[in-house]
């Protein structure tokens, strides 16, 4: 998704390209941090799961682990893939079972990412 202003989503999205590509540079990048990288990179891919559940399972994962840039660009790739606004909350809800309340500040963080996906999506 490209983005079309100043959001919070939109700067998320230009340091996650920006810091990424500079810990991958060419010259400096560590091979294990490569292979690591590459190494999420092919979790997602289409396999005994499709790579589309694998982001619905990767959005779980990041509520329950309590990490907001996760979440954030999980809920990208899920939408990205397709998934309706309460497909994705209904993972949210399994995520909150199993993770408890301590994941109801990054349950709220979820909702306005996703307000924010859906606004980049209209503006487009």
């Amino acid at each position: 998704m490209e983005p079309t202003g100043d959001t919070r989503l939109d700067r998320f999205d230009a340091h996650r390209t920006r810091m990424n590509a500079r810990i991958l540079e060419a010259d400096g990048a560590h091979l294990g941090v490569k292979r690591f990288f590459n190494l999420d990179t092919a979790a997602y891919r289409d396999g005994a799961l499709d790579g589309r559940t694998k982001e619905l399972l990767g959005l779980v994962a990041s509520a329950v682990l309590r990490c907001n840039d996760c979440i954030d660009y999980h809920l990208e790739q899920c939408a990205e893939v397709g998934f309706a606004d309460d497909e994705m909350m209904d993972a949210l809800n399994v995520a909150l079972v199993v993770g408890g309340s301590i994941v109801i500040p990054h349950l709220r963080h979820a909702v306005e990412t996703l307000d924010l996906i859906r606004e980049r999506e209209a503006g487009a």
